[in-house]
Protein backbone atom coordinates (compact mmCIF):
# COMPACT_ATOMS: atom_id res chain seq x y z
CA UNK A 1 0.00 0.00 0.00
CA UNK A 2 2.92 2.28 0.90
CA UNK A 3 4.25 2.07 -2.15
CA UNK A 4 2.10 2.08 -4.46
CA UNK A 5 1.30 5.18 -2.33
CA UNK A 6 4.88 6.22 -3.07
CA UNK A 7 4.12 5.85 -6.87
CA UNK A 8 1.05 7.86 -6.76
CA UNK A 9 2.97 11.19 -5.53
CA UNK A 10 6.06 10.20 -7.91
CA UNK A 11 3.21 10.65 -10.87
CA UNK A 12 1.82 13.41 -9.30
CA UNK A 13 2.94 16.48 -11.58
CA UNK A 14 4.17 19.27 -9.56
CA UNK A 15 2.41 22.37 -10.30
CA UNK A 16 4.15 24.54 -12.69
CA UNK A 17 5.63 28.24 -11.68
CA UNK A 18 3.67 30.95 -14.24
CA UNK A 19 4.43 34.64 -14.53
CA UNK A 20 2.74 37.63 -15.91
CA UNK A 21 2.15 40.24 -15.43
CA UNK A 22 -1.72 39.89 -15.48
CA UNK A 23 -2.04 36.25 -14.43
CA UNK A 24 -5.07 34.56 -15.96
CA UNK A 25 -6.09 31.61 -13.65
CA UNK A 26 -7.57 29.82 -16.48
CA UNK A 27 -4.09 29.33 -17.31
CA UNK A 28 -3.72 26.71 -14.40
CA UNK A 29 -6.46 24.50 -16.00
CA UNK A 30 -3.95 23.94 -19.21
CA UNK A 31 -2.06 20.46 -19.12
CA UNK A 32 1.29 21.94 -18.48
CA UNK A 33 2.60 18.59 -17.31
CA UNK A 34 1.91 16.95 -21.05
CA UNK A 35 4.64 17.73 -23.81
CA UNK A 36 3.08 20.92 -26.11
CA UNK A 37 3.02 18.42 -28.89
CA UNK A 38 0.51 15.78 -27.47
CA UNK A 39 -2.28 18.22 -26.08
CA UNK A 40 -5.71 17.24 -26.51
CA UNK A 41 -7.65 18.27 -29.52
CA UNK A 42 -10.38 19.34 -27.54
CA UNK A 43 -7.83 22.43 -26.35
CA UNK A 44 -6.57 23.19 -29.56
CA UNK A 45 -7.72 25.82 -31.86
CA UNK A 46 -7.61 24.97 -35.36
CA UNK A 47 -5.50 28.27 -36.86
CA UNK A 48 -2.89 28.33 -39.66
CA UNK A 49 0.72 27.58 -38.44
CA UNK A 50 4.14 29.19 -39.38
CA UNK A 51 7.15 27.12 -39.93
CA UNK A 52 9.05 27.53 -36.79
CA UNK A 53 12.12 25.26 -35.13
CA UNK A 54 9.98 24.77 -31.99
CA UNK A 55 6.94 23.08 -31.00
CA UNK A 56 3.86 25.93 -31.04
CA UNK A 57 0.09 25.16 -30.89
CA UNK A 58 -3.29 27.68 -30.70
CA UNK A 59 -5.29 26.87 -27.14
CA UNK A 60 -8.71 28.51 -26.38
CA UNK A 61 -7.76 29.81 -23.30
CA UNK A 62 -10.74 32.49 -20.98
CA UNK A 63 -13.10 32.94 -24.30
CA UNK A 64 -9.96 33.79 -26.42
CA UNK A 65 -7.13 32.00 -27.91
CA UNK A 66 -3.02 32.01 -27.31
CA UNK A 67 -0.51 30.72 -28.99
CA UNK A 68 2.12 28.41 -27.17
CA UNK A 69 5.80 28.09 -27.15
CA UNK A 70 7.68 25.38 -26.04
CA UNK A 71 11.26 26.90 -25.34
CA UNK A 72 14.00 26.77 -23.05
CA UNK A 73 13.55 29.15 -19.73
CA UNK A 74 16.00 31.59 -20.18
CA UNK A 75 15.19 31.91 -23.90
CA UNK A 76 11.22 32.21 -23.14
CA UNK A 77 12.29 34.88 -20.34
CA UNK A 78 14.17 36.96 -22.16
CA UNK A 79 11.93 36.67 -25.52
CA UNK A 80 9.21 37.87 -22.81
CA UNK A 81 10.75 40.32 -21.35
CA UNK A 82 11.41 41.89 -24.88
CA UNK A 83 8.06 41.52 -25.98
CA UNK A 84 6.76 43.62 -23.19
CA UNK A 85 9.67 46.35 -23.69
CA UNK A 86 8.61 46.36 -27.85
CA UNK A 87 4.71 46.64 -26.54
CA UNK A 88 5.46 49.65 -24.47
CA UNK A 89 7.27 51.33 -27.35
CA UNK A 90 4.26 50.97 -29.38
CA UNK A 91 5.75 48.91 -31.88
CA UNK A 92 3.99 46.08 -33.90
CA UNK A 93 4.23 42.54 -32.36
CA UNK A 94 2.22 39.69 -30.59
CA UNK A 95 1.10 40.60 -27.14
CA UNK A 96 3.01 38.27 -24.23
CA UNK A 97 1.51 37.16 -21.86
CA UNK A 98 3.18 34.80 -19.80
CA UNK A 99 6.31 32.01 -19.29
CA UNK A 100 5.40 29.09 -17.73
CA UNK A 101 8.49 27.17 -16.20
CA UNK A 102 9.45 24.17 -13.75
CA UNK A 103 7.01 21.59 -15.66
CA UNK A 104 7.31 18.03 -14.28
CA UNK A 105 5.22 15.01 -16.37
CA UNK A 106 4.24 12.27 -15.38
CA UNK A 107 7.07 10.27 -15.28
CA UNK A 108 8.81 13.39 -13.38
CA UNK A 109 11.00 14.53 -16.39
CA UNK A 110 11.11 18.46 -17.07
CA UNK A 111 9.62 19.68 -20.43
CA UNK A 112 10.66 22.55 -21.46
CA UNK A 113 9.02 25.91 -20.36
CA UNK A 114 6.64 27.49 -22.67
CA UNK A 115 6.47 31.14 -23.94
CA UNK A 116 2.29 32.20 -24.29
CA UNK A 117 1.15 34.83 -26.35
CA UNK A 118 -2.52 36.64 -27.57
CA UNK A 119 -3.02 35.44 -30.85
CA UNK A 120 -3.30 38.39 -33.23
CA UNK A 121 -6.68 38.23 -35.26
CA UNK A 122 -6.91 38.08 -38.63
CA UNK A 123 -3.02 37.66 -39.29
CA UNK A 124 -1.64 35.13 -40.89
CA UNK A 125 1.94 33.20 -41.38
CA UNK A 126 3.41 34.15 -44.65
CA UNK A 127 2.68 30.72 -46.17
CA UNK A 128 -0.55 30.54 -45.68
CA UNK A 129 -0.65 34.25 -47.27
CA UNK A 130 0.90 33.48 -50.43
CA UNK A 131 -1.19 30.26 -50.77
CA UNK A 132 -4.28 32.64 -51.62
CA UNK A 133 -3.25 33.05 -55.27
CA UNK A 134 -2.11 36.88 -54.68
CA UNK A 135 -0.97 38.88 -58.05
CA UNK A 136 2.07 39.87 -58.03
CA UNK A 137 2.02 43.32 -56.79
CA UNK A 138 0.21 42.48 -53.52
CA UNK A 139 2.81 39.92 -52.56
CA UNK A 140 5.35 42.83 -53.19
CA UNK A 141 3.37 44.97 -51.29
CA UNK A 142 3.79 42.26 -48.51
CA UNK A 143 7.16 42.26 -48.80
CA UNK A 144 7.18 46.27 -48.46
CA UNK A 145 5.15 45.67 -45.46
CA UNK A 146 8.26 43.40 -43.90
CA UNK A 147 10.74 46.78 -44.87
CA UNK A 148 8.34 49.57 -43.01
CA UNK A 149 8.20 46.84 -39.80
CA UNK A 150 12.16 46.24 -40.21
CA UNK A 151 12.49 50.12 -40.25
CA UNK A 152 10.14 50.79 -37.75
CA UNK A 153 12.24 48.14 -35.63
CA UNK A 154 15.85 49.75 -36.23
CA UNK A 155 14.73 53.49 -35.87
CA UNK A 156 13.80 52.51 -31.95
CA UNK A 157 17.41 50.49 -31.61
CA UNK A 158 15.60 46.55 -31.88
CA UNK A 159 18.37 44.41 -33.36
CA UNK A 160 15.96 41.76 -34.33
CA UNK A 161 18.87 38.99 -35.21
CA UNK A 162 16.58 36.92 -37.57
CA UNK A 163 15.01 38.76 -40.16
CA UNK A 164 12.51 36.49 -42.19
CA UNK A 165 8.99 36.07 -43.70
CA UNK A 166 8.56 32.93 -40.73
CA UNK A 167 8.58 35.14 -38.13
CA UNK A 168 6.41 37.91 -39.25
CA UNK A 169 2.69 37.62 -39.39
CA UNK A 170 0.56 39.93 -42.16
CA UNK A 171 -2.50 41.24 -41.31
CA UNK A 172 -4.35 43.13 -43.52
CA UNK A 173 -6.71 45.81 -41.49
CA UNK A 174 -9.07 48.48 -43.13
CA UNK A 175 -7.29 48.19 -46.78
CA UNK A 176 -3.38 48.44 -45.11
CA UNK A 177 -0.81 45.54 -45.08
CA UNK A 178 0.96 45.08 -41.79
CA UNK A 179 3.65 43.35 -40.69
CA UNK A 180 3.65 41.96 -37.17
CA UNK A 181 6.82 40.64 -35.36
CA UNK A 182 6.40 37.14 -33.78
CA UNK A 183 9.73 36.12 -32.98
CA UNK A 184 11.72 37.35 -30.97
CA UNK A 185 14.17 34.59 -29.64
CA UNK A 186 17.28 36.39 -31.22
CA UNK A 187 16.30 40.11 -30.59
CA UNK A 188 18.45 42.76 -28.69
CA UNK A 189 17.31 46.21 -27.41
CA UNK A 190 19.85 49.04 -27.65
CA UNK A 191 19.08 52.53 -27.14
CA UNK A 192 20.01 52.88 -30.73
CA UNK A 193 21.81 50.78 -33.97
CA UNK A 194 24.94 51.51 -35.48
CA UNK A 195 25.10 51.15 -39.36
CA UNK A 196 27.02 48.04 -38.78
CA UNK A 197 24.62 46.25 -36.64
CA UNK A 198 21.66 47.53 -39.22
CA UNK A 199 23.41 45.97 -42.03
CA UNK A 200 24.01 42.61 -39.87
CA UNK A 201 20.15 42.30 -39.79
CA UNK A 202 20.18 43.36 -43.94
CA UNK A 203 22.58 40.38 -44.94
CA UNK A 204 20.53 37.35 -43.24
CA UNK A 205 17.33 38.97 -44.48
CA UNK A 206 17.79 39.00 -47.94
CA UNK A 207 19.18 35.53 -47.58
CA UNK A 208 16.14 34.10 -46.01
CA UNK A 209 13.28 35.73 -47.32
CA UNK A 210 14.99 34.54 -50.83
CA UNK A 211 14.86 31.12 -49.45
CA UNK A 212 11.64 30.87 -48.01
CA UNK A 213 10.22 32.53 -51.49
CA UNK A 214 11.86 29.74 -53.27
CA UNK A 215 10.77 26.96 -51.17
CA UNK A 216 7.13 28.56 -51.88
CA UNK A 217 8.12 28.39 -55.76
CA UNK A 218 9.19 24.82 -55.47
CA UNK A 219 5.54 23.96 -54.14
CA UNK A 220 3.74 26.28 -57.02
CA UNK A 221 2.48 29.38 -54.32
CA UNK A 222 4.21 32.30 -55.39
CA UNK A 223 2.03 34.45 -58.18
CA UNK A 224 3.50 33.45 -61.56
CA UNK A 225 5.99 35.60 -62.99
CA UNK A 226 7.61 36.69 -59.37
CA UNK A 227 11.34 35.98 -58.54
CA UNK A 228 12.10 34.70 -54.99
CA UNK A 229 15.89 36.97 -55.88
CA UNK A 230 14.17 39.88 -57.08
CA UNK A 231 11.95 40.16 -54.21
CA UNK A 232 14.30 40.35 -51.41
CA UNK A 233 16.54 42.04 -53.31
CA UNK A 234 13.73 44.72 -53.81
CA UNK A 235 12.97 44.41 -49.91
CA UNK A 236 16.29 45.62 -49.06
CA UNK A 237 16.32 48.66 -51.66
CA UNK A 238 13.00 49.60 -50.06
CA UNK A 239 14.19 49.69 -46.82
CA UNK A 240 16.86 51.46 -47.43
CA UNK A 241 15.21 54.12 -49.27
CA UNK A 242 12.47 54.31 -46.63
CA UNK A 243 15.49 54.79 -43.66
CA UNK A 244 16.90 58.18 -45.39
CA UNK A 245 13.61 59.13 -46.16
CA UNK A 246 12.17 58.59 -42.03
CA UNK A 247 15.76 59.02 -40.29
CA UNK A 248 17.22 61.95 -42.59
CA UNK A 249 17.26 65.23 -41.09
CA UNK A 250 14.89 67.83 -42.50
CA UNK A 251 14.92 71.34 -41.53
CA UNK A 252 12.73 74.11 -42.53
CA UNK A 253 10.80 77.11 -42.11
CA UNK A 254 6.91 77.91 -41.18
CA UNK A 255 6.47 79.28 -44.57
CA UNK A 256 7.42 76.21 -46.58
CA UNK A 257 5.07 73.92 -45.99
CA UNK A 258 5.65 72.96 -49.81
CA UNK A 259 8.25 70.76 -48.39
CA UNK A 260 5.94 68.99 -46.36
CA UNK A 261 4.29 67.44 -49.55
CA UNK A 262 7.54 67.59 -51.36
CA UNK A 263 8.22 64.63 -48.49
CA UNK A 264 5.69 62.79 -48.75
CA UNK A 265 5.85 62.56 -52.75
CA UNK A 266 9.25 61.03 -52.42
CA UNK A 267 7.41 58.54 -50.00
CA UNK A 268 4.80 57.72 -52.60
CA UNK A 269 7.59 56.79 -55.48
CA UNK A 270 8.97 54.52 -52.95
CA UNK A 271 5.36 52.69 -52.75
CA UNK A 272 4.33 53.73 -49.40
CA UNK A 273 1.91 56.19 -47.93
CA UNK A 274 1.31 58.43 -44.77
CA UNK A 275 0.26 57.04 -41.53
CA UNK A 276 1.34 59.70 -39.21
CA UNK A 277 2.59 62.71 -39.81
CA UNK A 278 4.37 64.88 -37.25
CA UNK A 279 6.00 68.33 -36.83
CA UNK A 280 7.76 69.35 -33.98
CA UNK A 281 9.47 73.23 -33.61
CA UNK A 282 12.00 74.51 -32.09
CA UNK A 283 14.91 77.87 -31.59
CA UNK A 284 16.48 76.48 -34.95
CA UNK A 285 13.30 75.51 -37.14
CA UNK A 286 10.89 72.79 -37.80
CA UNK A 287 11.41 69.55 -37.61
CA UNK A 288 9.44 66.44 -39.96
CA UNK A 289 9.26 63.26 -39.01
CA UNK A 290 7.02 60.82 -41.07
CA UNK A 291 5.35 57.27 -40.11
CA UNK A 292 4.34 54.66 -42.84
CA UNK A 293 1.88 52.67 -44.07
CA UNK A 294 1.68 49.85 -46.80
CA UNK A 295 -1.86 50.21 -48.20
CA UNK A 296 -4.13 48.22 -50.35
CA UNK A 297 -5.79 49.15 -53.76
CA UNK A 298 -9.12 51.59 -52.69
CA UNK A 299 -7.86 52.44 -48.98
CA UNK A 300 -7.76 56.05 -49.81
CA UNK A 301 -11.12 56.66 -51.41
CA UNK A 302 -12.73 54.75 -48.53
CA UNK A 303 -11.08 56.69 -45.87
CA UNK A 304 -11.68 59.81 -47.94
CA UNK A 305 -15.22 59.20 -47.94
CA UNK A 306 -15.59 58.45 -44.41
CA UNK A 307 -13.93 61.57 -43.00
CA UNK A 308 -15.39 64.04 -45.47
CA UNK A 309 -18.43 62.31 -47.44
CA UNK A 310 -16.33 63.34 -50.79
CA UNK A 311 -16.44 60.01 -53.28
CA UNK A 312 -13.80 60.17 -56.18
CA UNK A 313 -11.05 57.72 -57.33
CA UNK A 314 -8.23 56.40 -55.68
CA UNK A 315 -5.82 57.94 -56.81
CA UNK A 316 -7.44 62.18 -56.42
CA UNK A 317 -8.48 60.54 -52.83
CA UNK A 318 -4.80 59.89 -51.95
CA UNK A 319 -3.50 63.30 -53.59
CA UNK A 320 -6.49 65.17 -51.47
CA UNK A 321 -6.04 62.59 -48.08
CA UNK A 322 -1.94 63.81 -48.39
CA UNK A 323 -3.30 67.69 -48.13
CA UNK A 324 -5.49 66.60 -45.60
CA UNK A 325 -2.47 64.97 -43.24
CA UNK A 326 -0.47 68.39 -44.65
CA UNK A 327 -2.90 70.60 -43.04
CA UNK A 328 -3.30 68.91 -39.95
CA UNK A 329 0.61 68.92 -39.46
CA UNK A 330 0.84 72.57 -40.53
CA UNK A 331 -1.96 73.66 -37.94
CA UNK A 332 -0.70 71.90 -35.00
CA UNK A 333 -3.40 69.42 -34.66
CA UNK A 334 -1.85 65.73 -34.56
CA UNK A 335 -3.73 65.21 -31.31
CA UNK A 336 -7.05 66.70 -32.40
CA UNK A 337 -9.53 64.05 -33.22
CA UNK A 338 -9.17 63.07 -37.15
CA UNK A 339 -12.47 63.63 -38.10
CA UNK A 340 -12.84 67.34 -36.79
CA UNK A 341 -9.99 68.21 -38.68
CA UNK A 342 -10.88 66.83 -41.55
CA UNK A 343 -14.31 68.58 -41.37
CA UNK A 344 -12.33 71.91 -41.11
CA UNK A 345 -10.10 70.88 -44.22
CA UNK A 346 -13.56 70.24 -45.77
CA UNK A 347 -14.97 73.41 -44.97
CA UNK A 348 -11.81 75.98 -44.87
CA UNK A 349 -10.09 74.69 -47.98
CA UNK A 350 -11.42 72.04 -50.16
CA UNK A 351 -14.82 74.16 -50.39
CA UNK A 352 -13.85 77.65 -50.76
CA UNK A 353 -11.30 76.49 -53.47
CA UNK A 354 -14.81 74.49 -54.93
CA UNK A 355 -16.67 77.53 -55.00
CA UNK A 356 -13.88 79.67 -56.43
CA UNK A 357 -14.10 77.61 -59.92
CA UNK A 358 -16.35 80.09 -62.50
CA UNK A 359 -19.38 78.72 -63.60
CA UNK A 360 -18.58 78.55 -66.80
CA UNK A 361 -14.96 76.40 -66.38
CA UNK A 362 -16.92 74.09 -64.16
CA UNK A 363 -17.48 71.89 -67.27
CA UNK A 364 -14.07 71.45 -68.01
CA UNK A 365 -13.14 68.93 -64.97
CA UNK A 366 -14.56 67.51 -62.02
CA UNK A 367 -14.31 69.51 -59.09
CA UNK A 368 -12.21 66.85 -57.17
CA UNK A 369 -9.88 66.45 -60.06
CA UNK A 370 -9.29 70.52 -60.35
CA UNK A 371 -8.79 70.43 -56.50
CA UNK A 372 -5.99 67.94 -57.22
CA UNK A 373 -4.73 69.70 -60.13
CA UNK A 374 -4.60 73.06 -57.90
CA UNK A 375 -2.70 71.08 -55.32
CA UNK A 376 -0.12 70.32 -58.40
CA UNK A 377 -0.18 73.66 -59.62
CA UNK A 378 0.74 74.99 -56.08
CA UNK A 379 3.61 72.68 -55.34
CA UNK A 380 5.29 73.80 -58.42
CA UNK A 381 4.92 77.23 -57.85
CA UNK A 382 6.24 77.03 -54.14
CA UNK A 383 8.97 74.38 -55.90
CA UNK A 384 10.20 77.26 -58.33
CA UNK A 385 10.04 80.31 -55.80
CA UNK A 386 10.96 78.43 -52.67
CA UNK A 387 8.96 78.97 -50.25
CA UNK A 388 5.05 78.63 -49.82
CA UNK A 389 1.91 79.83 -51.91
CA UNK A 390 -1.27 80.81 -50.38
CA UNK A 391 -3.80 78.78 -51.79
CA UNK A 392 -5.39 81.67 -53.00
CA UNK A 393 -2.43 82.55 -55.33
CA UNK A 394 -2.60 78.74 -56.33
CA UNK A 395 -6.09 79.00 -57.57
CA UNK A 396 -6.12 82.46 -59.17
CA UNK A 397 -3.06 81.57 -61.32
CA UNK A 398 -4.17 78.35 -62.29
CA UNK A 399 -7.99 79.74 -63.26
CA UNK A 400 -6.22 82.35 -65.19
CA UNK A 401 -3.11 80.21 -66.68
CA UNK A 402 -3.98 76.29 -67.01
CA UNK A 403 -7.88 75.47 -66.66
CA UNK A 404 -9.22 77.81 -69.43
CA UNK A 405 -7.04 76.07 -72.17
CA UNK A 406 -8.16 72.42 -71.31
CA UNK A 407 -10.84 70.72 -73.31
CA UNK A 408 -14.55 70.42 -71.46
CA UNK A 409 -14.93 66.79 -70.06
CA UNK A 410 -18.18 67.33 -69.77
CA UNK A 411 -19.49 67.65 -72.93
CA UNK A 412 -18.36 64.38 -74.01
CA UNK A 413 -20.03 62.59 -71.05
CA UNK A 414 -22.52 60.47 -72.47
CA UNK A 415 -21.46 60.54 -75.97
CA UNK A 416 -20.94 57.39 -77.99
CA UNK A 417 -17.52 56.20 -77.93
CA UNK A 418 -17.79 54.51 -81.12
CA UNK A 419 -18.16 57.88 -83.37
CA UNK A 420 -15.31 59.53 -81.90
CA UNK A 421 -11.84 59.45 -83.91
CA UNK A 422 -9.45 57.25 -83.17
CA UNK A 423 -5.33 58.46 -82.84
CA UNK A 424 -2.65 56.45 -84.88
CA UNK A 425 -1.43 55.40 -81.49
CA UNK A 426 -4.97 53.70 -80.46
CA UNK A 427 -5.36 51.14 -83.76
CA UNK A 428 -1.92 49.58 -82.96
Amino acid sequence: MGGWARRARREEPCPPDISAAQPDPALLDLPWSTPLEDWPADLLAALPRGISRHVVRFAHLSGGIVAVKEIKADIARNEYRLLRQLRRLDLPCVIPLAVVTGRTDADGQPPDACLVTRHLQFSLPYRVVFGQHLREDTAIRLADALAALLVRLHMTGFFWGDVSLSNTLFRRDAGAFSAYLVDAETGELHDSLSDGQREHDLDPAQTNIAGELMDLAAGGYPPEGLDPIDVSADLIDRYRGLWQELTGDEWFDSGERWRVDERIRRLNLLGFDVDELAITTDLDGTHLRIQPKVVDAGHHSRRLLRLTGLDVEENRARRLLNDLDSYRAATDRQGDDESLVAHDWLTRVYQPTAAAIPSELRAKLEPAEIFHEILEHRWYMAERVGHDVHIRDAIRDYLREVLPSKPDEQAVLGTDTQMLPTTDEETR
